[in-house]
């Protein structure tokens, strides 16, 4: 079934319009609350939300669904998303609901559900969730909004976890560190845990207002960051975006490294330390060729899978790897949680800087091939094989690039969009098909 709440990442929209109406929120709470009462007689949601002004709005409503049905909530107020995946994991907490669009506008915002596993809800659960909302949200209106009580103690518990994550419990004292914090979930916990480990913090963008979340900042945004870690001499730069399940670095020399450098450079400590299982590392469609090749070099794997988080680990858990992640820095650093994390992930990179030395050496090798991905509207998604002349300039795309390129032509999960990604040794090449491939594209199917 195809879903229509459900994307790759919870549901998205617009604060008070479907699906993020309060009459569509509070049906969400009761059907989830619904789903868990028929598994738990007792069942305790751990709620929590970005910086966005309708955060706490969208929760109460979700809330008073969630009390329609029985079901008790824990309110972590602002936290991070994979705070609350572990926290949901680690104190039993039947299933956990985050209010973030992650590094999307202030004026978006969605809602992300973990099992109590810690993991997103497999693909059937969600579509059993969105049926009951469909079937009901025309119906009883919302009960009066729940007021939430904020836990603090969840904070502390959460930054506990992570500080049990060190690399060699690596001494971090007088490392100085600057975080873009997005304005997001990470401005308060990103300072804090570095801090109680030692190291010398200055953060900027960490002063949210509920209207400035990942403007112009954060982990899309890293160029105020690569100005500031050369200027004050700081050992490691990290941005996060919004609600920190990703994060992006800078080098003391200001080089921005991404979600491919953190893997190589987590893949060869791993390796080093007898701890890299199966000698290989999930990447995705997207991840660049120049880390398959340096991977390769050192007879280490690389395994693709579709974009997306979810499918990564997938992937993990299915062959046994513990190392995986997105070149937009989201890492999964399986040992130690079952999602993307990125104060977990900074945590890692700091910890290594501090015993290995400059991350400038530790990705030096790494070569990033030119890379280009074209989006083009279209009026329908039939199958991509089914359209000769797609097919064919597909054809002579992958034929001419050889192994000296990629091609990925894919439809959006979210969007009337189809998506070409090229990547080649020449630029020029790189530019060439992805031309050629989007025109095609165009031809065929273009709005």
């Amino acid at each position: 079934m195809s879903k229509e709440l459900f994307g790759t990442d919870g549901i998205r929209g617009i604060p008070g319009e479907y699906p993020l109406d309060d009459q569509t929120l509070y049906w969400t709470g009761r059907s989830i609350g619904g789903y868990l009462r028929l598994r738990n007689d007792n069942p305790r949601v751990l709620i929590g939300t970005d910086t966005r002004e309708s955060g706490t709005h969208i929760a109460s409503e979700i809330a008073a669904g969630l009390a329609e049905e029985g079901v008790r909530n824990s309110f972590a107020g602002v936290i991070t998303t994979p705070g609350v995946a572990c926290l949901v994991r680690k104190e039993g907490f039947a299933a956990g609901v985050v209010i973030s669009a992650s590094h999307n506008p202030y004026h978006d915002n969605g809602v992300k559900l973990f099992a109590g596993s810690g993991m997103k809800f497999p693909d059937e659960i969600e579509e059993q969730i969105e049926t009951e909302i469909l079937r009901h949200r025309n119906g009883q209106p919302p009960a009066p909004a729940v007021r939430l009580a904020l836990e603090r103690q969840l904070d502390e518990d959460y930054l506990e976890f992570l500080r049990g994550c060190r690399v060699s419990q690596a001494d971090l004292s007088g490392l100085k560190i600057v975080l873009d914090c997005a304005n997001g979930a990470a401005s308060t916990l990103a300072p804090a845990l570095f801090r109680s480990l030692g190291a010398k913090v200055i953060a900027i963008h960490d002063a949210p207002d509920g209207r400035n979340i990942n403007a112009n900042c954060g982990s899309l945004y890293p160029e105020d960051l690569q100005k500031k870690v050369p200027l004050v001499g700081a050992a490691l730069g990290v941005a996060f975006d919004g609600d920190a399940d990703r994060a992006m670095f800078v080098t003391a020399s200001g080089r921005l490294v991404d979600g491919d450098g953190v893997l190589l450079a987590a893949a060869r400590y791993l390796r080093s330390a007898g701890k890299l299982k199966g000698g290989k590392v999930i990447g995705t469609t997207m991840t660049n060729l120049g880390l398959e090749r340096a991977l390769a070099a050192e007879d280490l794997t690389l395994v693709r899978v579709p974009v997306g988080d979810r499918y990564v680990l997938e992937e993990m858990l299915r062959s046994g790897a513990n190392l995986g992640g997105e070149q937009s820095g989201h890492v999964i650093f399986l040992d130690d949680a079952t999602t993307g994390d990125g104060l977990l992930t900074a945590l890692k990179m700091a910890c290594l800087v501090a015993f290995l030395g400059p991350l400038d050496k530790l990705v030096k090798d790494l070569k990033t091939y030119p890379q280009t991905i074209l989006n083009v509207k279209v009026r329908a998604k039939p199958p991509l094989e089914s359209l000769p002349e797609v097919s064919r300039t597909l054809e002579d795309a992958v034929r001419a690039l050889g192994k000296s390129g990629r091609v990925v032509l894919r439809y959006s999960g979210t969007e009337p969009k189809a998506r070409v990604m090229v990547e080649a040794e020449r630029a020029e090449d790189v530019q060439h098909w992805a031309e050629q491939l989007a025109n095609a594209v165009r031809s065929a199917l273009g709005v």
